[in-house]
């Protein structure tokens, strides 16, 4: 799908809702998505020790506690990571992104109405940007990560509900769920990987 034209305007919004714990830890030893070690210490074990009876369930138990990374030198962007997969003799954890060396990260949890909150304030700052057309949006492409939905459950449709609420009856809303969401970071505008975060993107044509 294309779109052209001077009068074509986006506009983008992106966020989670995740809540973050524990302490701030300092990724030491990754290649690519692999993380080996937090602060001196093998990833699966601090991971394991975190999680508690809840361990035992991973990689599956992992959906409810993604990473949150960020470049310390810009502490204000920060990213979500998704765990896909762990090597128990190896002690390391893969995640469905980069997590690059020296970079900070901390651990999140998920609590639904967080959750559904993130994806309300994913539209409002995406409704935000289109304040200087001139003109409301006419569509709405929403891209919600297949992670939330599998922790949200019966209450999926909430996020939903939340984002259509944010935008008004007159804004068209499709979407669908992903492995992984491509946007510019609200504070920065620059595209990066996203997981388990809600994506916005405004769609509108200026006169």
């Amino acid at each position: 799908m294309g779109f052209y034209g001077d009068h074509v305007r986006f506009a983008h919004g992106s966020a989670g809702g995740w809540q973050p714990f524990g302490p701030v830890r300092t990724i030491n030893d990754a290649a690519g998505s692999v993380l080996r070690g937090l602060d001196g210490e093998p990833a699966l074990a601090l991971y394991e020790r975190y999680l508690g009876e809840e361990a035992v369930d991973l990689p599956a138990s992992g959906l409810l506690y993604p990473l949150e990374i960020w470049d310390p030198a810009h502490p204000d962007v920060r990213v979500v990571r998704t765990l896909l997969a762990i090597d128990r003799d190896a002690g390391t954890l893969t995640f469905a992104g980069d997590m690059p060396q020296g970079w900070k990260a901390r651990l999140m949890r998920g609590m639904f109405d967080e959750l559904i909150n993130g994806a309300s304030t994913a539209a409002h700052h995406a409704l935000e940007q289109t304040t200087a057309w001139g003109t409301s949006p006419s569509a709405c492409l929403a891209i919600s990560c297949v992670g939330r939905r599998l922790l949200m459950g019966q209450r999926t449709e909430e996020e939903i509900a939340a984002v259509a609420a944010a935008l008004g009856p007159d804004i068209a809303l499709a979407g669908f769920y992903s492995y992984g969401e491509i946007a510019p970071q609200n504070q920065t505008a620059v595209p990066c990987l996203h997981n388990q975060t809600m994506t916005i993107t405004l769609i509108g044509e200026c006169a």
